[in-house]
């Protein structure tokens, strides 16, 4: 029996990649990206999870060219996220929904953000580690969050894809978890204000504030009353980096890490100004592991690393930022999602 026929043979097990074809297929990772956001941006996700469609029904859909829209289809069907039903019948898989705007899980916010704000920068990846400035900063002439904020469209884009990520990665981590003791809970750059109300929607005995940009925390208005809560949750518009309301326990949630720590300690010291001695904080951040082992937070600090001057941090690195700002740190809470809860008390 020749080699081919041994290989081919029914119970045969396939041969593990090898390591020249894994490092090719991530040396080739920002094709799938690119195709990924053009599956987004054309919708294609979301009219396919409404029924099944032949390629050149789709073509017509979304203006595009039947031939390349077909090809693009026969890429990612075998990635598992489109299958061929029928003779010429494409239909969308439960994977491949992530990218429909229907899906309750949907990614397609955050696909359309990342490819028209972090795919650009990523190119100068090679002078943000031969300088130490974030590559966004080198591609946009600016630092990136003033560059984002000069465009309205850009910063809903924003909002809608940190929505789009922290929510699927944050399912189950508020389960079982109770807040520290106090009446008043201010969530600090709470963008929408989805934190505070899964935080405050079953704890019926305490009143919230919202609290971010003027241009960010808008939307926060009608997430609010949409769920009932406007009544105990305010929201007020202001710079966490001259002044924060007072309240008596203080949520941070996937804000530390956009920041360097001297920025951080801005931040902190405006808390820490606000509020009284025995003020309780509370940051949600995904803490960085010690060792080679797998952690998400490794991948956003490279993404920290070529956009912002932001950093994932270790516990120990924690607990020294939150030293210097005059917080001790109490415990730190894990969680069933990739994030911690750090609690600290104002000295």
């Amino acid at each position: 029996m020749s080699t081919i026929e041994t290989s081919d043979a029914v119970g045969a097990v396939p041969a593990a990649p090898s390591e020249a074809a894994l490092m090719t297929q991530m040396l080739a990772g920002f094709q799938i990206s690119q195709a990924l956001y053009v599956v987004a941006e054309l919708d294609i996700a979301t009219r396919l999870a409404e029924g099944p469609r032949s390629p050149g029904r789709l073509a017509k859909e979304t203006g595009a060219d039947e031939d390349a829209l077909r090809r693009l289809l026969r890429t990612l069907t075998p990635l598992g996220l489109f299958r061929h039903v029928g003779h010429d019948t494409v239909e969308v898989t439960s994977f491949g929904e992530l990218l429909s705007a229907s899906h309750p899980a949907s990614l397609r916010d955050a696909a359309l953000y990342w490819m028209q704000t972090h795919y650009q920068p990523f190119s100068e990846l090679l002078g943000t580690v031969r300088t130490g400035k974030p590559a966004a900063e080198i591609l946009y002439g600016k630092p990136f969050f003033e560059w984002l904020a000069e465009n309205p469209e850009r910063a809903a884009l924003l909002t809608g894809a940190m929505a789009n990520v922290t929510g699927g990665l944050r399912a189950g981590m508020f389960d079982g978890y109770v807040l520290p003791d106090g009446k008043l809970v201010a969530d600090i750059g709470g963008a929408d204000g989805t934190v505070m109300a899964e935080l405050l929607g079953r704890d019926t005995d305490r009143r919230g504030i919202v609290f971010d940009l003027p241009h960010v925390v808008s939307d926060a208005h009608e997430l609010l009353r949409g769920r009932g809560l406007a009544d105990r949750i305010e929201v007020f518009g202001g710079d966490f980096f001259d002044a924060v309301p007072a309240a008596d326990v203080y949520v941070l949630s996937y804000v530390l890490h956009d920041w360097d720590d001297a920025s951080s300690g801005t931040i902190l010291g405006s808390i820490a100004r606000a509020a009284s001695p025995g003020a309780r904080l509370v940051v949600i951040e995904a803490v960085l592991p010690e060792g080679d082992a797998p952690h998400l937070a490794k991948m956003i600090d490279l993404t920290m690393l070529a956009m912002l001057t932001g950093r994932e941090r270790t516990a120990q690195e924690y607990e020294a930022l939150l030293d210097d700002a005059g917080f001790t740190v109490d415990r730190i809470v894990p969680t069933p999602s990739p994030f911690s809860v750090i609690e600290a008390t104002l000295r």
